[in-house]
């Protein structure tokens, strides 16, 4: 499929998510919980983004510039034993895990981390303002769309967009069988945190940079439906909103200054597997 039309489809499934289905889970009742005070749940799985257009800031010793409105997609890595469940790779598809601990019944605070990938479209047609002052083929003052080639600026975090935080989660029930074997519940919550991203970034001439670093702030809106069989096997498919601004990128290797800013939005889709216990 491809990348444009699966980001409307991610919006779109995110948007359904909220206006349809969540109306009709908050008329439910609570009538079981399977949780108790001093629970504990732990989640992994696997997610697709889909990010609004957004401004790119870039500003060194030699250039300052304005990116305006440009494009960007996760990556999907293609699915198979080795790429999912192989031990030393399993950090390479963009993955989520979730941490619980329930002070109530059905309230948890989680600790989480989204491992995402951010990858602008490469050769796409984007506005370009301000200058750049450094010697090469690029060197002049810009207001104008400017193809964004390889040579000029290559930006991504695919190593990745990781946002770490810590929220709340609600449960509602909403159903459960007379064994109480299955159970459903609906989770709403909200989580803020940092994003550490590892940037690979290669603009102008300048040697290509990919390091961690500590960039900026989220905040998410979380929706999920789970199921939990025989009281500790969760599976969990979560829709999320959320948003994200980075006013510390780094471009360059250390000791060279730039920075880049950049803020936008994005809705996530993901699925979990995980195991709910207590000590």
């Amino acid at each position: 499929m491809h990348t444009s039309m699966l980001t409307k489809y991610i919006i779109l499934l995110s948007y359904l998510w909220y206006v349809i289905f969540i109306p009709a889970f908050g008329q439910s009742k609570s009538v079981i919980s399977p949780y108790s005070k001093g629970k504990l749940f732990a989640n992994w799985g696997w997610n697709r983004d889909a990010f609004t257009k957004s401004d790119l800031k870039l500003k060194g010793a030699d250039y300052d510039l304005l990116i305006k409105k440009i494009k960007a997609n996760d990556r999907f890595t293609p699915i198979s034993y080795i790429n999912y469940l192989k031990l030393n790779n399993v950090t390479i598809p963009q993955t989520n895990v979730r941490l619980g601990y329930f002070i109530t019944h059905n309230t948890a605070i989680v600790l989480g981390l989204d491992h995402m990938k951010y990858v602008m479209d490469q050769d796409q047609i984007a506005t370009v303002v301000g200058q750049i002052t450094r010697p090469g083929i690029y060197q002049k003052s810009y207001n104008e769309p400017t193809k964004l080639t390889q040579d000029f600026l290559l930006y991504e975090h695919t190593d990745g967009l990781n946002y770490v935080h810590i929220g709340i989660e609600k449960y509602k029930n909403q159903y459960y069988n007379p064994k109480r074997t299955i159970i459903i519940d609906y989770i709403y919550g909200a989580n803020i945190g940092v994003l550490l991203p590892k940037t690979n970034v290669q603009f102008l001439n300048y040697e290509r940079t990919d390091r961690y670093h500590l960039s900026g702030y989220g905040i998410q809106l979380r929706n999920a439906l789970q199921l939990l069989f025989v009281k500790h096997i969760i599976l969990r498919m979560e829709a999320d909103i959320g948003y994200i601004n980075m006013p510390n990128i780094i471009l360059h290797k250390t000791g060279i200054p730039g920075k880049g800013k950049q803020n936008f939005g994005y809705a996530q889709l993901n699925w979990q597997i995980g195991y709910n216990f207590q000590f």
